[in-house]
């Protein structure tokens, strides 16, 4: 297996063709998904005591199962929170998983841990975190929150009073569905402020200030969102830093969505009081053009995260006098092994420059503003909400939630574009609606006028 043969070489060259012909096309089919049943019939068994050959099994790939995906980079694409990576970023994704490097300790990746932190000192620089501020590359925003709320409980028992609490944080039910899952996992509890509008300071405050007196003392961290992910909200961020200091409570934000909006000089002002914060999670991935996956934690004060989260072992004492020149990622999240998942971002923005991503996000703004125009001009459709950022919900009159449904599955099973139906709280009920969220700078205002055409 390990050894170079022609085969190999030809195999090689096959992959490369494949990895050309899918970086350099202007147009990819959208695909669809198929049963699990459905697809055995067509490939048949893949894994065998005697293999079935990388040709065959290649070809397999190319014929059947890379069609039972949906791209996440097609322009009409505008489900959940799609991408859009780079080519100079796909490109060197492949590099990455060529190049077999361990990302956890300096000693080991130092060439491309350093050009992850190139990278990372860019995202902290749009942050406004003051100087020391600095943070690693995780799998994605679960991860990352994670690993900030695991920082925040530790620091937080680091008064014996707390250190047999079962701990306590509060966000609203704007929130990304991972702060559930991470809460689960940290074996904290959660408390949910009902809104799915911004979260504001004073709501936290009287969220507060009606906990029990052992709630309170539970509580430890707060978490905002820098741009929900539902309607792109960004909540009340100065505010929720003041309470948070008043309270002496740990404020992270996450801005996994919202994060890469940071960098467009016409909304970076609603960010105002992120620099604040303790932590914040943003995801390359989204809208930073990365390939999946790469999350980001960014930590005020790093040292904080290293002592909650550098691992121990007799194996691993060599990378503390060998790492000790330079930076290990390991000890600020909660991964051990790592690629260096940060390396095509930073090829990417030193092959484009800063400003080019600038332009890109502001792209995905604007788009969700003229999205918004073309609704208000429907007869038979009414936004539900102003675009924030570049998500845009709007509702098509008189349709139930079944009629979205059967909208959605239609149009994905023409080929023609993915638009998923979503939930807004509307007075006590919760009312189903469509949504857009913009990414890719390739969609056109043509895309987007076919789709709402298809809504009669």
């Amino acid at each position: 297996m390990h050894k170079i043969d022609i085969e190999l070489i030809e195999m090689t060259l096959d992959v490369m063709k494949y990895a050309i012909g899918r970086i350099s096309a202007t147009e990819h089919p959208i695909g669809k998904p198929k049963k699990a049943e459905e697809l055995k019939a067509l490939v048949g068994d893949t894994v065998t005591e005697k293999g079935i050959g990388g040709e065959y099994a290649f070809n397999l790939w190319k014929e059947h199962l890379s069609k039972a995906n949906v791209p996440v980079d097609h322009p009409r694409n505008l489900a959940f929170v799609p991408a859009s990576p780079t080519r100079a970023a796909v490109m060197f994704d492949l590099v990455t998983s060529a190049s077999s490097i361990h990302g956890a300790y300096w000693m080991e990746g130092a060439g491309g841990i350093f050009c992850e932190n190139e990278a990372m000192q860019w995202i902290v620089s749009l942050t406004g975190l003051p100087e020391g501020a600095f943070g690693v590359f995780t799998s994605g925003g679960t991860a990352a929150n994670l690993s900030a709320i695991v920082t925040a409980r530790e620091y937080w028992r680091r008064d014996d009073t707390y250190k047999r609490e079962k701990g306590l944080i509060i966000t609203s039910i704007g929130a990304h569905s991972s702060i559930k899952a991470m809460a689960k996992v940290a074996d904290v509890d959660i408390l949910l402020v009902e809104t799915e509008e911004k979260l504001t300071g004073k709501a936290l405050q009287e969220t507060i200030e009606n906990l029990t007196f052992h709630q309170r003392k539970r509580l430890f961290a707060v978490v905002a969102t820098g741009g929900t992910t539902n309607a792109g909200i960004i909540d009340d961020l100065d505010g929720i830093a003041e309470v948070c200091e008043a309270e002496r409570l740990w404020f992270h934000v996450d801005a996994a969505y919202g994060g890469g909006a940071l960098a467009a000089d016409s909304v970076r002002p609603l960010f105002k009081g992120i620099e604040k914060a303790d932590s914040i999670t943003i995801d390359p991935h989204k809208w930073m053009f990365s390939p999946y996956d790469c999350g980001a934690v960014i930590y005020k004060e790093p040292e904080l995260a290293k002592e909650a989260h550098s691992q121990q072992g007799s194996y691993l004492d060599i990378f503390k006098d060998e790492g000790a020149h330079g930076f290990n990622p390991t000890d600020y999240q909660i991964q051990l092994t790592r690629r260096v998942r940060g390396l095509p971002l930073w090829f990417s923005l030193a092959t484009h420059g800063t400003d080019r991503y600038k332009e890109s996000v502001e792209r995905g703004i604007e788009l969700a503003q003229i999205a918004g125009k073309m609704i208000e001009a429907h007869p038979d459709l009414e936004l539900v909400r102003e675009p924030s950022l570049s998500c845009v919900l709007y509702r098509r009159k008189g349709w139930q939630p079944e009629d979205y449904t059967h909208w959605t599955y239609e149009n994905h099973k023409k080929g023609f574009a993915l638009v998923t139906p979503t939930k807004w709280k509307n007075g006590n009920t919760f009312e189903t609606v469509s949504r857009f969220c913009f990414i890719n700078p390739d969609t056109t205002e043509k895309d987007i006028q076919m789709i709402l055409d298809s809504m009669v």
